[in-house]
């Protein structure tokens, strides 16, 4: 006799077996309710109900019994075994039923289902079929896209426009999923460098959905996001595509909306972790304005980017304009808005997923593979050294491309440049060497014959703050004649800007390793070199350098003006001049500066991958999230 007692105190609200019943194990048998909620009690044992102790709505004290059950299913032995009552046996007659059906998918969950459903690309194949007649992908696309798979976790999936006063819900649910705006964590290249790593704050506005608008709930949205980027010091991907600020949403009584906090959000991130924003089709006025505090901004050729669109600057008297003819991509690209122009959005995420891999962390053959393979692997990736020996060219007027540096000393295929489009007289790039990631700054000798103008210094500047407040060490490929003279330059506030690299410099906490490849003159080169040549971890110079306090030819002419005014002018005056040119060219040669010990070794070029390895290998690693700031300029 088994008696069943009450676990709790609690009032029976419902018997559902009677006396002489049989019952099998786990069978439900009565209800009972304490604190309003409803608690099942089951059978323990398989048998027969013998009486109930207590009436439906009566109180019961924990540990009260409520019934007894009499077992009647018995281990038997011999004939007894074949007498036993057995509840699992099939009735006499019938076959054993096969397996159960999987249940019916419950109301609720049905519900959910259904809801969901209306979030997704599917449900509106109308709008879809005009995003791709357009070459355009949907936001759901590009995350997609860029997430490794299924690693998208989503946040405010079911959130719409804050409309419901004036739209039904079934419209607002159709025809404003998640309010515009996708946005939740992903892994991005998580079988590179891991799962904590790789995981990342993705959003992107949906140009589908009131033309990817900002309203009050996607508002709400990304705020949410960009609080976790902070506390879990999360890199931030931006699909920026929309057009600001949406005036339909009137759900809240609100005059102006300028009280939301999404903007000071998204700026705080800056230096923080690594904020990236992808522009295709159009963006403008606040989505803009978040594309703008953005370390990089990722663009498409055919896309538009500006502070205020059509209705803006028509609204404000200054014309009417066609969205086209507003910030087109070429000309942001050309001034430095965008730092990185690509073809369409399949571009835009590789190139995306690219630059975020130099903050992940370094790249090497793998966790189980042992220190000899994975050097073989980093050899591997190597360019031949040797084809730097010819890279400058023997006459030292001629110019030469020093992208061809960048290359020739970077590991294969990991060179990414940055604003290529802008400061010409400056390349920036992010690469890798023996794996291990790298910003590089390079004088650019086919502009302004590698003297540094505003724009170059705003360019470098901007890019060494971004190394800094990111951790990654940078190197400085040096060939420049100084900054850029004359009235020209004095009129673009060129004192201002070139200060920029000295300031710069000041701040960093990275390593900091000069390589002097031909001309190193002046406080250009200085400026290049984090301030002067002692400055970095070490300041070498390929054999072809040579220095002085200013060019040569003008130190000449200078330094000499009373010897060369002495000789007639023509032949002779010019046969002076180039002996004392070739006597200060010696002598302000690699190898004197190398022996006066104002730069630390001339080194063959063949050389140089091996020196800054070595150099990378004895620096400690350093990370994002120190509160230094970047420029958005």
């Amino acid at each position: 006799m088994h008696f069943i007692r009450a676990p709790l105190q609690a009032q029976i609200v419902q018997w559902l077996v009677q006396p002489g019943d049989l019952v099998q194990t786990d069978a439900l048998l009565v209800v009972l309710e304490a604190m309003k909620m409803e608690h099942e009690l089951r059978a323990p044992c398989a048998g027969r109900v013998s009486a109930l102790l207590r009436e439906t709505g009566e109180l019961v004290a924990e540990g009260e019994a409520l019934l007894n059950i009499e077992q009647t299913i018995q281990a038997g032995q011999g004939l007894e075994a074949n007498n036993a009552q057995s509840f699992s046996a099939s009735p006499p007659g019938l076959s054993t039923p096969g397996p159960a059906a999987p249940p019916a998918v419950r109301p609720d969950l049905l519900r959910l289902q259904q809801r969901q459903a209306l979030t997704l690309d599917a449900s509106r194949p109308e709008a879809m079929a005009k995003r791709h007649a357009l070459g355009l992908r949907s936001a759901r696309e590009n995350i997609a896209d860029l997430c490794d798979p299924g690693s998208f976790v989503e946040y405010g999936a079911l959130a719409v426009a804050a409309q419901r006063s004036r739209r039904s819900e079934d419209d607002l649910q159709r025809n404003t999923p998640a309010d515009g705006m996708v946005t939740g964590i992903g892994s991005i290249s998580q079988a590179q460098f891991g799962p904590d790593a790789a995981r990342a704050v993705v959003m992107a506005y949906d140009a589908t959905v009131l033309a990817g608008t900002q309203g009050m709930r996607n508002h709400q949205k990304t705020d949410r996001l960009l609080g976790l980027a902070l506390q879990q010091q999360l890199p931030v991907v931006l699909f920026a595509e929309g057009g600001g600020g949406r005036p339909g949403d009137v759900d809240m009584p609100i005059v102006a909306g300028l009280h939301v906090a999404t903007f000071a959000s998204f700026a705080r991130l800056n230096g923080r972790v690594p904020v990236v924003a992808i522009v295709a089709g159009r963006c403008f006025a606040g989505n803009a304005a978040l594309a703008g505090c953005a370390d990089v901004i990722i663009a498409t050729r055919g896309s538009n980017l500006g502070m205020g669109g059509p209705a803006m600057v028509e609204g404000g008297g200054l014309g009417v304009f066609r969205p086209e003819q507003i910030g087109p991509s070429p000309v942001q690209h050309a001034n430095g808005v965008i730092d990185i122009l690509v073809d369409d959005e399949a571009a835009a995420v590789a190139a995306a997923r690219h630059y975020l891999s130099f903050f992940q962390g370094r790249l090497t053959a793998g966790a189980n593979v042992n220190p000899a393979e994975d050097a073989e692997a980093q050899a591997a990736m190597a360019p031949d050294p040797m084809a730097l020996r010819a890279l400058v060219p023997e006459n030292r007027l001629r110019v030469y491309d020093t992208r061809a540096a960048i290359h020739g000393i970077a590991d294969g295929g990991s060179v990414l440049l940055l604003r290529e489009g802008f400061g010409a007289g400056i390349h920036t790039a992010l690469a890798r060497i023996g794996g291990r990631p790298l910003g590089i700054l390079a004088n650019n000798p086919l502009h302004l014959g590698g003297a540094i103008d505003a724009a170059a210094a705003d360019k470098a500047a901007r890019f060494m703050q971004l190394c800094n407040a990111h951790g990654l060490p940078l190197l400085s490929l040096v060939d420049t004649p100084g900054f850029m003279v004359g009235p020209e330059a004095e009129a673009q506030a060129q004192v201002r800007h070139v200060s920029r690299l000295f300031i710069a410099a000041a701040h960093l906490r990275v390593p900091f390793f000069s390589v002097v490849l031909r001309k190193g003159y002046g406080l250009g080169a200085m400026a290049m070199c984090a301030g002067g040549f002692h400055a970095p971890q070490f300041t070498v110079a390929w054999p072809t350098g040579e220095f002085g306090a200013m060019g040569l030819e003008g130190a000449v002419r200078l330094g000499y003006r009373k010897e060369l005014e002495a000789q007639p002018e023509g032949p002779a005056r010019a046969a002076l001049f180039e002996q004392l040119l070739v006597q200060e060219y010696a002598k302000g040669s690699a190898l004197n500066m190398a022996a006066t010990l104002e730069i630390d070794a001339v080194i063959d070029p063949a050389d140089t991958r091996e020196w800054l390895f070595k150099g990378l290998q004895a620096q400690p690693a350093l990370t994002s999230g120190n509160h230094l700031a970047i420029d958005s300029w």
